[in-house]
């Protein structure tokens, strides 16, 4: 079996995976964070948690960038693709979790254990196209419309996903727990615009990097975060009488 070969059965995999993901998070949701419920085995610190399976996706695809192919990696798109990557998953992995209010929540070993998994065929899926497999792209595909519109696209999304969690961070003062309805920024349209902002991101980086293993990312993205805003929206509901009902759940104006 040939490396090509190899990388399209994992995408496969990827893919049926996120449709099997998407049709149980309408019925189940993942227990962690406002949704953490009994019955899920052992539990470890939500920090901790956070990290342990966070971690794997910026430190594999730095070690599959460092491994792959010097063209590709030390070229100027493969730098900006390295840096757009660890942008997000730096911080998600080692300074999101340290922000997280309202006590010590607990999350289950296995979501961490299931969110690993997903992260290291993640990671591999994007960074071994773009470093070993795939095209190679010169510096003039920093003047394609394609990797210009996406930057501003992920820049965006970036921008969106890292206000919103602003937002929820401070609703909070330290030592607080309990909810709060957020406002301010896209909470005025829907109850998860962090979820949005991430979609954003991941559908820049498919667009900019044009490859294969970032746009089964974006899908994973949507199967994994629809469902959940969708349960999130409907918590709030149920939660605060008083909660805007103009607002969607994930999309403005639409869902």
């Amino acid at each position: 079996m040939s490396d090509l070969d190899l990388y399209h059965i994992v995408l496969a995999g990827m893919l049926v995976s996120a449709l099997l993901s998407f049709i149980s998070l309408f019925f189940v949701s993942a227990a962690y964070g406002r949704h953490g419920r009994p019955g899920w085995g052992p539990t470890l610190s939500a920090t901790a948690g956070w990290v342990l399976m966070e971690a794997p996706s910026p430190l594999l695809f730095a070690a599959l960038w460092w491994t792959g192919e010097e063209s590709r990696g030390f070229s100027a798109p493969g730098l900006v693709f390295l840096a757009l990557w660890q942008a997000h998953y730096l911080h998600r992995a080692f300074v999101f979790p340290f922000r997280l209010r309202g006590g010590q929540t607990r999350m289950p070993l296995s979501i961490v254990a299931m969110a690993v998994v997903f992260n290291c065929f993640n990671a591999w899926i994007n960074a071994h196209w773009l470093y070993v497999l795939g095209p190679i792209r010169g510096s003039e595909w920093l003047l394609d419309p394609r990797f210009m519109l996406g930057c501003l696209l992920f820049a965006f999304g970036y921008f969106v996903n890292q206000q919103s969690d602003h937002i929820l961070f401070s609703l909070r003062k330290p030592g607080e727990t309990g909810y709060k309805i957020p406002q301010g920024g896209l909470y005025k349209y829907i109850s998860c615009p962090n979820y949005f902002g991430e979609l954003l991101e991941w559908a820049g980086f498919a667009l900019l990097t044009w490859s294969p293993g970032a746009l089964v990312f974006v899908i994973w993205t949507a199967a994994n975060l629809v469902p959940r805003a969708r349960t999130h929206h409907r918590w709030y509901l149920e939660k605060f009488l008083d909660y805007p009902p103009e607002r969607r759940a994930i999309f403005p104006f639409l869902y």
